[in-house]
């Protein structure tokens, strides 16, 4: 165990002897999402990386913060559990997660009191940084995410496809689950709104390559289709296989992603000149963001992604609405639900931008830009 975590350990432990959040020396915000993985990697040092500097400032009103973990391994079946741990936890006063979409629209029956078992414990608000699905916009009144949706993500690469490369019939991969099935259909709608043509889209499940599985033959069938643009809709896991194998059966043109496929970035040379669309880029002109890149690096040694920068400013978020709202679970959720909101709260400004809620919890007016892959970093495109 690291020193960090030891503190975190120590600091829950604190937290449990309190008499309640809003009578407690410690306030107790859950982490959940695959905090092992590649795409829980940075949404877990952006947490610590928060966590640490409001409490070197003072904490929120002079309370230390601490965070709860729920690893839910991008498992929507774990992230149930996960949410029933964290709600059932009488400390916890909100979460920040879950990563996967699959993952937060289950956690979100839990977190919003829908799932109708017996956990204990009232709803306690949700806050997604990198969900994309539509379907999480109706997940329920506890749910927030701070990500554009597919709605946005998709087109934005459609557009590139278009206009920035000339492209004009693509293929769709796509796992198999609500997160590929919302990159096809707006992908594919966008496309085709802008002339362009899918000619080829065929889904996979991301374990086929662990049982030796191929996608060659709906890759060979693209390809003798004519396409001149491959898009991904899935994972960097098997989004790197995807790309090697096209590359092998002699597919030159380009291959591009939504923001699932952000850490393609780190395949090596395989992953070079791969287009994703996201809405946080380590080189976005901004003060704020500069600096919270400048430090991240400091401390780890690379560059965040959105699902870090995101986390970040979810944390921050979350501290406005406890110092102006108070820390009990009702207070928060209220607080951020009128975050942006007209006659409500103002807009939160973070590293990654600005963010507002509509009615649903989804963020509105997010920027998202369009990068590619150039000596393992992610840059803009344009």
């Amino acid at each position: 165990m690291t020193i960090r975590f030891r503190t975190f350990a120590a600091l829950l432990a604190l937290a449990a002897a309190g008499c309640g959040p809003e009578g407690a020396d410690t306030i107790v915000v859950g982490v959940a999402g695959p905090l092992e993985r590649p795409n829980g990697r940075s949404m877990k040092l952006a947490a610590e990386m928060a966590v640490d500097e409001i409490n070197r400032a003072g904490g929120i009103d002079g309370r230390m913060l601490s965070i709860a973990w729920g690893d839910d391994d991008a498992d929507a079946g774990k992230a149930i559990e996960v949410a029933r741990t964290l709600r059932a936890n009488p400390e916890v006063v909100a979460v920040v997660g879950h990563v996967n979409s699959g993952a937060s629209l289950e956690a979100a029956k839990v977190y919003n009191a829908e799932d109708n078992d017996s956990v204990a414990g009232e709803p306690v608000v949700q806050i997604s940084p990198a969900s994309s699905s539509p379907a999480l916009t109706q997940a329920g009144d506890w749910t927030f995410r701070v990500t554009p949706t597919d709605l946005e993500f998709s087109p934005a690469l459609a557009d590139w496809a278009l206009r920035g490369l000339g492209s004009r019939r693509a293929a769709v991969l796509y796992a198999n689950d609500s997160y590929g099935q919302g990159v096809l259909e707006t992908f594919a709608a966008s496309f085709r709104r802008g002339g362009g043509a899918v000619v080829a889209a065929d889904p996979y499940l991301p374990a086929m390559y662990q049982t030796g599985g191929t996608l060659d033959p709906y890759l060979t069938r693209a390809l003798a289709r004519g396409i001149d643009a491959l898009v991904i809709g899935g994972q960097a896991a098997e989004g790197l296989k995807i790309i090697a194998a096209a590359r092998r059966l002699g597919f030159t043109g380009p291959i591009m992603g939504s923001d699932g496929i952000t850490n393609v970035k780190d395949g090596g040379p395989a992953a070079e000149g791969v287009f994703v669309s996201s809405a946080f880029l380590p080189d976005r002109a901004d003060p704020r963001t500069q600096a919270f890149v400048a430090e991240y690096q400091r401390r780890y040694n690379e560059l965040p992604d959105h699902r870090g920068a995101m986390t970040y400013d979810v944390f921050f978020l979350l501290k406005d609405a406890i110092e102006r709202g108070g820390s009990a679970r009702r207070a928060i959720r209220d607080y951020v639900a009128r975050v942006g909101a007209e006659g409500g709260r103002p807009p939160f400004t973070g590293v990654s931008g600005t963010v507002r809620f509509d009615r649903n919890g989804d963020a509105v007016g997010k920027e998202v830009v369009v990068g590619v892959v150039r000596g393992g970093r992610l840059v803009s495109a344009r």
